[in-house]
């Protein structure tokens, strides 16, 4: 069984605190669910907000990047980053524009992200990037050799300091706009998976596998 945690100073909710849920399950739930990460950090007091693919491993996110960018050059030595993950769920129309909202689950992550420099743990990490955003893939393509390696850097942060926010349901009207004369609800909505679409260049007798086939964000562990 997972255990919540304590929210910190930093992370705990203050606004629609009532939203606010700092248990491990949800977490993972969340960032396994999730493609992109926007990860936020200083360079000379300048602040940057980068999206990057991610994987998580355990008790540990793993973001990826070529080892030239602004990112990982700052990051090599250990810096204080941001991350956050978001979900969004559907659009909630109220009856009055100023309560209109949406729903969504998201999570921040505070913490230290440090470059992985064990060789291991690098291709460990490059695994679970992969398998996050396709699972069976890394099995069945080509693996990264040595000089993409070096052209690659991972840095891990461990999920340590974190929370989550999750809206969902109807809208919340004040009580003296139900009776104002307009739709209200919720527009659902999700991402949906297409068809395989072939590479031109590809072996006419190579079919797509089954995780490409049945390709679903859904119910991830």
């Amino acid at each position: 069984m997972f255990q919540t945690a304590m929210p910190t100073q930093r992370t705990r909710v203050v606004r629609e605190s009532h939203r606010g849920v700092y248990d491990r399950e949800t977490v993972y739930r969340i960032l396994d669910e999730g493609f992109l990460c926007h990860v936020g950090f200083l360079v000379d007091g300048q602040p940057f907000v980068i999206p990057t693919s991610y994987g998580r491993k355990d008790g540990n996110l793993y973001i990826h990047g070529s080892a030239a960018s602004r990112m990982l050059r700052q990051m090599k030595e250990g810096v204080p980053v941001c991350v956050t993950v978001t979900l969004l769920d559907g659009l909630v129309l109220a009856r009055s524009v100023f309560n209109h909202s949406m729903n969504y689950r998201s999570v921040v992550i505070i913490g230290k992200a440090t470059l992985v420099d064990d060789p291991d743990e690098k291709i460990a990490a490059l695994r679970a990037l992969a398998e996050h955003i396709i699972p069976g893939r890394w099995d069945d393509a080509r693996q990264p050799n040595e000089r993409e390696l070096k052209q690659t850097s991972v840095l891990r942060l461990p999920i340590e300091e974190f929370s989550a926010k999750v809206r969902t349901g109807p809208p919340i009207d004040d009580e003296k706009d139900y009776s104002f004369p307009t739709w209200a609800g919720v527009v659902p909505l999700k991402m949906t998976v297409g068809s395989p679409i072939d590479d031109p260049r590809l072996d006419p007798a190579r079919e797509a596998p089954p995780y490409v086939k049945n390709y679903s964000r859904e119910a991830r562990s």
